[in-house]
């Protein structure tokens, strides 16, 4: 027995070994069992040296990613030091072999394509890949890039669960890429399996594996696509981001202002999976579009699969984009719009949700509950935005129930929408506003924050939350100058907000590597976001 004798004799007794997931030994502490649905206490003592020591003395060598393991086993021990080198604690994970977990995404990794995993630890990402590798082995020839020896075991035969797949070991992490170029060098493979892209070089070698027409099954550190997109290190998996300056023309055409994020590359997977559970996944079947989307300020709309409780698999394939029927001339249905239709349509009609950024991080965040009361304009207003991103604007007036249309024609608009770095270059657009009279509105930035309290203040409204709904608006907004600093644009200036709040939206760029100042007078006292 590889653990102290009363700890095996407790896991024992709780008799629940399908769900274990892992044995946390730390000099000090009482043991515990990491299960599907918890954390349980294994004994009532602490773990002793002798404890560790039994262990270690057991498993042998550790690589230099402090993990070893157990002979022809799928088993993993990660080691804890202290700064002499001592270990002081263990990680011993549990590798099972589950035979029909990929039958939920089998077409999808039988069509050849590319495939990314992502997903938090523990998920089931290294199961799938054990089990892609048994399928594909059956009928093609597939190599395994076993890092960490997470894949096909310890030793130096891999495990059965692998199949006919063969087997690389890698002899230190940092020599992970250098291994992938050479198992296609050297091994002719039709399919290469790797486990934890987490290193710059190692989403170069593999973009240079998948460009030699080598189909490509790997996971990489993140839990949605967004995630992905926002690392600086492994963004290239999803073709990257780079900032790229529009011409006046474009951008008033877009609706967004001239500094913009877009994809550089093509992707090198072709297909995304979020593993959310290990019953729910996610599929973005065509990343580039997924990516696309993104960076336009849109949620992307993945095909949702699904394990029954009966066995039985469930697809929920991505909603596509529907036309909103008009009145024609001859007083039929048309489903024909141009673009002033379809904003004015998703103003009044559509429900997507906010989309709360995050550097390391991007969720869904809810809104707040708030009340509304309209003291002032009731009429349509007419805007032409003018570098404000349209998406945003219309979110807005959707959630305020305010009725703003969207028109692409200064001759329609009542108002002209634009940014102070706009106006003070005083284009051509904004000097005509200006010679006819059209009302002008300026904001600081482009945030979603900023737009509506815009809405606000041009409708008149009087908006009641409560202070935890303001710290959450506050940091939203806080979150979306970040994102904005890191595609380029510098500096963000947020709303004026109280110290205590100001506090905490400082405290999250600082998180985001990047710096912030307050400045102005209160009550109008911000935060300004920069660049290091």
């Amino acid at each position: 027995m590889l653990i102290p004798s009363d700890i095996a004799q407790a896991i024992k007794d709780l008799d629940r070994n399908d769900n274990l997931l892992e044995i946390i030994l730390d000099l000090g502490r009482v043991p515990t069992a990491r299960y599907t649905d918890g954390e349980y206490v294994l004994v009532d003592r602490e773990v002793a040296p002798q404890d560790i020591e039994l262990v270690v003395l057991q498993v042998g060598d550790f690589d230099a990613d402090n993990r070893a393991g157990i002979e022809r086993s799928l088993h993993r021990i990660s080691a804890l030091r202290n700064r002499r080198g001592e270990v002081v604690g263990l990680t011993c994970r549990v590798g099972r072999a589950v035979f029909g977990t990929i039958e939920i995404i089998q077409d999808i990794i039988e069509s050849g394509r590319s495939l990314l995993f992502l997903g938090r630890p523990g998920v089931g990402k290294t199961t799938m890949l054990r089990e892609a590798a048994r399928v594909l082995a059956e009928a093609k020839r597939v190599v395994i890039v076993d890092t960490s020896n997470e894949i096909g075991g310890d030793g130096d035969i891999p495990h059965p669960a692998v199949g006919k797949a063969r087997r690389i070991q890698v002899p230190m992490p940092s020599l992970q890429h250098e291994v992938m170029i050479e198992a296609v060098e050297n091994h002719n493979p039709e399919v290469i399996i790797i486990d934890e892209i987490g290193r710059e070089l190692e989403a170069l070698a593999a973009r240079t594996i998948n460009e030699r027409g080598v189909q490509l099954i790997g996971t990489a550190h993140g839990i949605t696509l967004d995630n992905l997109l926002l690392n600086p290190t492994l963004s290239d998996l999803v073709g990257g981001i780079e900032s790229v300056t529009l011409s006046d023309e474009e951008a008033r055409r877009r609706g967004t202002q001239k500094t913009v994020l877009e994809r550089r590359a093509p992707p090198t997977f072709d297909v995304v999976i979020e593993i959310q559970t290990r019953d729910q996944l996610t599929v973005h079947h065509d990343v580039t579009q997924s990516v696309d989307t993104l960076l336009r300020g849109r949620p992307p709309l993945g095909e949702i699969r699904r394990r029954a409780a009966t066995g039985e698999i469930l697809i929920e394939a991505a909603p596509a984009p529907q036309a909103v029927e008009t009145e024609s001339p001859n007083g039929g249905k048309s489903k024909k719009r141009n673009r002033r239709n379809n904003e004015k349509a998703q103003v009044q009609a559509s429900e997507p949700a906010p989309i709360r950024q995050q550097l390391a991080q991007i969720t869904e965040a809810p809104q707040p509950d708030i009340q509304i009361k309209s003291t002032g304009r009731t009429t349509t207003l007419v805007v032409y935005p003018y570098g404000i991103a349209r998406n945003r604007l219309i979110e807005a007036a959707r959630r305020f129930k305010v009725p703003l249309n969207i028109t692409d024609s200064l001759d329609d608009a009542d108002l002209l929408m634009t940014l102070k770095n706009f106006y003070r270059r005083r284009p051509r657009l904004i000097a005509d506003a200006e010679q006819r009279g059209i009302q002008i509105f300026v904001l600081r930035s482009n945030t979603i924050t900023q737009i509506e309290n815009a809405v606000i203040d041009l409708f008149e409204l009087e908006v009641e939350m409560d202070e935890d709904d303001e710290v959450m608006r506050a940091i939203r907004e806080a979150e979306e100058g970040i994102k904005s600093v890191l595609g380029g644009v510098s500096p963000v200036d947020l709303s004026p907000q109280a110290a205590s709040i100001r506090r905490r939206q400082h405290e999250v760029i600082r998180q985001a590597n990047l710096i912030s100042h307050s400045y102005g007078k209160e009550p109008n006292r911000h935060v300004r976001i920069f660049r290091p």
